[in-house]
């Protein structure tokens, strides 16, 4: 098994408010910008107007979309960084008016409903960055300073 660990300590913890009509993912990454994190994990709450989100199957990410009003039940992910910037990798589970669930990746295209709310940790000294993998067409986590 290959297996690459490293530790970090831990940063600043940076709350954020998002507002009606932003989309998630631009909003995720701009905060992480704004405050100066590039390497970190996080966790949103929320609602969104309509979600898209996705499965990888065969070399690419199939999308579903799912249109609201939507409760985010559960939004998480990791901060690192893709082509010199701040990038959010994150997976979603929304649910609807009748408590049915759906999830997958978090695709552009998922729009804030009333307002979403990120918690946003810091991971200092961690040198997390994601380069393209050929044989599956992703940008995995890499941790090679």
């Amino acid at each position: 098994m290959t297996l690459k660990l490293i530790e970090a300590n831990l940063g600043k913890i940076v709350f954020a408010r998002f507002f009606e009509d932003e989309e998630l993912l631009e909003t995720i990454n701009l905060s992480a910008k704004q405050s100066g994190v590039n390497a970190g994990v996080f966790s949103l709450i929320g609602t969104l107007k309509k979600a898209k989100v996705g499965f990888y199957r065969e070399g690419k990410h199939h999308t579903i979309n799912v249109e609201g009003p939507l409760e985010i039940v559960s939004c998480t992910g990791n901060i690192s960084l893709k082509e010199n910037k701040p990038f959010a990798h994150a997976h979603i589970c929304v649910s609807d008016e009748k408590g049915e669930v759906k999830g997958g990746h978090v695709m552009p295209g998922c729009v804030i409903g009333v307002f979403g709310e990120l918690v946003l940790i810091e991971a200092q000294n961690a040198h997390l960055h994601r380069k393209l993998d050929k044989k599956t067409n992703l940008f995995p986590l890499s941790m090679e300073k």
